[in-house]
């Protein structure tokens, strides 16, 4: 098994890898979910688009029942997949305090919400066809990129 991590930060091409693996299936996802309800796999768009006015409180409270369903059984498929291997936690980077990844990954959520905004829930859009899947896995990437670079964050996956 690749080991991404070893209870610290990646190595280059390790982090590059983590980021195209997660903005390629991110971008998977919302394309199959786009249909059903509107690709939203993240709370943190469920909020932008309740905030928005797209979407009801009741709507936006099942999708959060549900995204965070699907997080408690992606860990236990992830600890299924793995054998009960440990995953290490995350941890910010040395020299990086709390407050500077605190402001970092608010930056970075703002760039996924605006991205999705800007080119899947906006009406004066247009038809983009495949392109908002495609962005919004890829500004994913790039925060894996930054984030990881930054503060350590979305790429403390340890497999053994």
């Amino acid at each position: 098994i690749i080991k991404l991590t070893n209870n610290g930060s990646a190595t280059p091409s390790e982090l590059v890898a983590a980021s195209l693996s997660h903005a390629f299936a991110l971008f998977v996802a919302v394309s199959v979910g786009a249909n059903i309800s509107g690709g939203h796999v993240n709370p943190a768009i469920t909020f932008g688009a309740f905030v928005g006015g797209h979407i009801t409180l009741f709507r936006s409270i099942l999708y959060w029942i549900a995204q965070l369903l699907g997080s408690v059984v992606a860990c236990l498929l992830l600890k299924f997949a793995t054998g009960g291997l440990e995953t290490s936690a995350f941890a910010l980077s040395p020299g990086v305090e709390a407050g500077n990844a605190l402001v970092f990954e608010i930056v970075m959520t703002f760039g996924l919400v605006y991205t999705v905004y800007a080119t899947a829930v906006d009406p004066k859009k247009g038809d983009l066809g495949i392109i908002p899947p495609i962005a919004i896995g890829f500004i994913v990437g790039a925060n894996i990129l930054a984030g990881g670079t930054f503060d350590g964050s979305s790429c403390q996956l340890d497999l053994g």
